[in-house]
């Protein structure tokens, strides 16, 4: 059978024209939604690594620290055993000092001398004894003087006393301890 459209042909174009406009208003909006989820994707993406960064920073900082702190727990430690290094050497050096002391202390007494006393209080020391004659006190002093331990040997009384039957020489005396030079100097000075 014959159809016969009666239907303007004006309005079939209408229709068609609204129709492409409503697909073409369709396909951009789809467009523009696929760009704007490729746009929050990438910077999701960009968003997660810029965090993954920031906490492994966060990471490499904390581990830091912690080697820091034992960073200064060993300097710490270091200078504890430095001064107790340093009270060994001074207890080494003070071990054998007095003994070096005494030891020139007796190389210096003569046979014609004798010592009553002998006191050291931080340095100092006073020294009381007895000689044959002036020539002996003398003579003790000088060698005192050259010793290495002592320094500023003074004769500050000497008196003519008899006793015994001998008229002996009386005498009071002080000086000072010298001062030991560590050992590591002494080394490093040769």
């Amino acid at each position: 059978m014959i159809r016969i459209n009666l239907l303007p042909v004006r309005d079939l174009q209408k229709k068609e024209k609204i129709r492409d406009q409503l697909l073409i208003a369709a396909l951009a909006l789809v467009v523009v939604l696929l760009g704007c989820g490729g746009l929050y994707a990438f910077a999701s993406m960009k968003i997660s690594a810029e965090k993954n960064a920031i906490q492994t920073a966060e990471n490499e900082i904390r581990n830091l620290q912690k080697t820091l702190g034992k960073i200064a727990e060993f300097k710490k430690l270091q200078k504890e055993l430095e001064g107790k290094l340093g009270v060994l050497q001074k207890l080494k050096e003070n071990k054998s000092g007095p003994a070096r002391m005494l030891d020139e202390l007796a190389s210096s007494v003569n046979d014609k001398v004798w010592l009553i006393s002998f006191v050291e209080n931080n340095g100092a020391i006073s020294i009381d004894g007895v000689g044959l004659n002036e020539q002996s006190v003398a003579s003790f002093l000088q060698r005192l003087e050259a010793s290495p331990n002592f320094r500023n040997v003074e004769l500050s009384v000497t008196e003519l006393t008899s006793g015994k039957g001998m008229r002996v020489q009386k005498f009071k005396a002080t000086c000072r301890v010298q001062e030991a030079t560590p050992i590591a100097q002494t080394a490093s000075s040769k």
